[in-house]
């Protein structure tokens, strides 16, 4: 009986030893994907992310991350988070225009003079219509950061008028108001996922694209560029998306802390996005790629040539969205 009574009690310490070091029961995993280089503030999004949730919930919550297109391209990505199995993902308004048409109302071309126009925006009621229409689509709507001016670049010429873009292939997002716009410019815009874009540019495939600088450099696109020109037609908008479902079965409090962790998130990278778009310039001309900005004419051009794209894009969406969007931006 000794020996049984001394088995129990060392099997009941072992068990009380096990359950001090084994993860709670508790314990959820979020799966985060995002589609920009290690080096990107979208990818610190995650990471800020991933440090606060944890801290908040006190381990409840563990995230994982899946930067850099690991697990596929942006558009795979959305498709993952839309089944589910993905929590949440952190990527280009772009990859959302097709699910909820009216984000294109924020990518009209030369809409934004500033950052500080574009976010009075996205944080006014616009940005809470987009986020309803993206709960009515399955999916909760964490926050927006700067992806920045999307500026153009290519291998065959400089770019100063409208008529420099005559015929180049150029790749865009799958955006429709991006597609109009460079088509209305006159060239021959092909919509591609990132991940495709660089091989592509070598092969001659396409003549160029466009984006902002912080991903020109941290993609390298200058190794296969020749020419870049300060057109910033369009100012482009970073937004985390989680899935609704997976989202509403958390608790209020982690689902408070999920929020916010991704405000932390995107106030810190909003900042720094600012503070960095010079200096990946400066980096892109020291690389070797050649610079022509565009004069006060030549921009004046664009605008005249792309006028256009307000009045189609009114057919596909509500035209008093575009209007305030117009109307707000121009403050």
């Amino acid at each position: 009986m000794k020996f049984r009574r001394s088995l129990l009690l060392s099997a009941a310490a072992a068990l009380t030893f096990a359950g001090l070091h084994a993860p709670s029961m508790a314990q959820q995993r979020l799966r985060v994907a995002g589609n920009f280089p290690a080096d990107h503030t979208a990818t610190k999004v995650m990471e800020i992310f991933k440090k606060e949730v944890e801290a908040r919930t006190k381990g409840e919550l563990q995230v994982d991350l899946f930067p850099n297109m690991q697990l596929g391209g942006a558009a795979e990505n959305v498709d993952q988070v839309r089944s589910g199995t993905v929590f949440a993902i952190v990527t280009s308004i772009a990859y959302f225009t097709r699910i909820v048409p009216e984000y294109e109302a924020v990518s009209l071309p030369f809409l934004f003079h500033s950052r500080e126009a574009a976010f009075r925006v996205m944080d006014g009621p616009v940005g809470k219509l987009f986020d309803e229409r993206m709960a009515q689509k399955g999916f909760i709507s964490l926050g927006y950061g700067e992806l920045g001016f999307r500026h153009v670049t290519n291998n065959v010429r400089p770019i100063t008028s409208s008529a420099d873009f005559k015929g180049l292939k150029i790749r865009l997002q799958p955006n429709e108001v991006h597609l109009d716009t460079f088509r209305a410019l006159g060239a021959n815009p092909v919509a591609m996922d990132v991940k495709e874009v660089y091989s592509a540019m070598q092969q001659g495939v396409l003549d160029g694209h466009e984006n902002p600088y912080n991903i020109i450099a941290s993609r390298r696109f200058n190794e296969v560029q020749k020419h870049l020109s300060d057109t910033g037609h369009f100012y482009d908008f970073i937004n985390a998306a989680a899935n609704k479902r997976l989202f509403e079965r958390l608790s209020k409090p982690q689902q408070e802390a999920v929020m916010a962790s991704m405000k932390e998130a995107m106030t810190w990278q909003r900042a720094e996005a600012a503070r960095e778009d010079e200096r990946w310039r400066q980096q892109l001309v020291k690389a070797g790629m050649t610079f022509t900005p565009i004069t006060p004419q030549g921009r004046a051009d664009f605008r005249r040539s792309t006028a256009g794209v307000v009045e189609s894009l009114k057919k596909r969406i509500d035209p008093k969205l575009i209007d305030t969007v117009v109307s707000e931006a121009a403050k």
